[in-house]
């Protein structure tokens, strides 16, 4: 029998940019925040005024790209290398992927219900950003 999973509520995701303003915040890092629902569309975004422009678009990349792959872009940024299994899929599709350290997929109850992006920092700062947003939620 299975149950219905509550969808990313607007709520859901003022707390996850409410969270990952606030770490963000505490690391004196300005950043932007995109969040997007399971059908990869904006629910939320805030771009802290002093963020990098750039910072937006790279955002909503990562949270698509962790949607879509269902993975951290920090864990799949090595796959794409010119090495890499991926090497291609970055350039295959007529999506806006970005493999950077970043973007985190979001569950509920071991289901795939948003993702979360972060830019303006490094990506490690990033990365750890949004993983205490998760946290919040």
């Amino acid at each position: 029998m299975s149950s219905t999973v509550t969808p990313l509520t607007t709520a859901d995701a003022e707390t996850l940019i409410a969270a990952a303003r606030h770490a963000a915040d505490e690391a004196g890092v300005p950043v932007s925040i995109s969040v997007l629902d399971a059908g990869g569309h904006p629910l939320a975004f805030r771009r802290d005024e002093r963020a990098v422009l750039i910072s937006g678009e790279t955002s909503t990349a990562k949270a698509y790209t962790a949607l879509q792959l269902n993975a951290p872009t920090a864990e799949v940024a090595d796959l794409v290398k010119p090495d890499g299994p991926f090497h291609s899929l970055p350039t295959a599709l007529n999506k806006p992927l970005l493999f950077i350290a970043g973007g985190v997929p979001v569950h509920r109850d071991g289901q795939l219900i948003g993702a979360l992006g972060l830019g303006g920092g490094a990506p490690e700062q990033d990365h750890g950003f949004a993983q205490a947003a998760l946290q919040a939620l």
